[in-house]
């Protein structure tokens, strides 16, 4: 006969400051206090306070919330935040996960363009981990598709698990977008997942970022697989609400995806008992 145990979960659950745009970044240290997730993972973008290190102290100190992880600036609307050489970013990046206690800054794969830093990428990534205790997980992303036709946009690939790197961020919405299995990149990634990105898609050629449960992702499965096997990491709730009617209707979104996140965490794990 077998009995469930419910293990407390060793992850923790933050909330991306990207998960409130249109708000603001202070905004999402307010609403990660009043929800209850265990931090926040700052997206470094163009409001200035994602970019100041004292303000970021002062919100964290304030609301009693900590900054858990960076998001270098890796987008498209972010090439001249943090200078324009990519390689100033990340060390920005550090310098703020070093200051703030982050252990993780989480970074894209290079846009093709970047030739130089794209031929530089593994090893230089390496290289910046080998100076700091903070992990640098490179996060999976997707082709970009019009119509019938597939761009491929990152260099070395779009697909980490391709390359050699010593820490690794999934990201969920960005599995459904490149129409890619989840799990089986999870797997792929093994002890080097260090960091998750929580979102759920449908396959759009659109990054939908949608609260988890809403999608065709293994969102449920995944984070249970994770409980199992002891994942030490932090799961960041990273969704889009820029369409909420309402400041209660995005807050009520957040708490969805907090409350799916820690019920899949802690699902019951079978061991042998009489």
């Amino acid at each position: 006969m077998t009995e469930p145990v419910v293990r407390i979960p060793d992850a923790k659950v933050a909330l991306s400051t990207a998960s409130v745009y249109p708000e603001s970044t202070a905004t999402a240290f307010e609403i990660a206090a009043r929800l209850g997730y265990d931090g926040v993972e700052v997206m470094v973008w163009t409001d200035p306070v994602s970019q100041d290190i004292e303000a970021l102290r002062r919100l964290s100190d304030h609301h009693g919330v900590p900054v858990l992880a960076i998001h270098a600036p890796c987008l498209l609307i972010t090439q001249r935040v943090w200078s324009t050489d990519p390689w100033v970013k990340l060390q920005r990046a550090r310098t703020a996960a070093e200051k703030l206690g982050a252990s993780t800054v989480v970074v894209h794969p290079p846009f093709r363009w970047q030739r130089s830093y794209a031929r530089e990428f593994v090893r230089g990534v390496w290289r910046m981990e080998h100076e700091t205790d903070v992990k640098f997980a490179v996060e999976n992303m997707y082709p970009w598709r019009y119509r019938d036709r597939e761009m491929l946009a990152y260099a070395p690939d779009w697909d980490p698990t391709n390359d050699d790197y010593r820490h690794f961020t999934v990201d969920l919405s960005h599995t459904a977008t490149a129409r890619s299995d989840a799990l089986e990149m999870v797997g792929r990634m093994g002890d080097r997942l260090a960091h998750v990105h929580l979102a759920d898609g449908n396959g759009s050629a659109k990054d939908e970022h949608l609260v988890p449960g809403r999608g065709s992702q293994p969102c449920a499965q995944m984070l249970e697989q994770l409980a199992a096997t002891g994942f030490e990491g932090h799961v960041v709730v990273e969704v889009n609400t820029r369409r909420a009617m309402s400041a209660a209707e995005r807050e009520a979104d957040l708490a969805e995806a907090l409350a799916f996140t820690r019920l899949h965490l802690a699902s019951p794990t079978w061991v042998p008992g009489s």
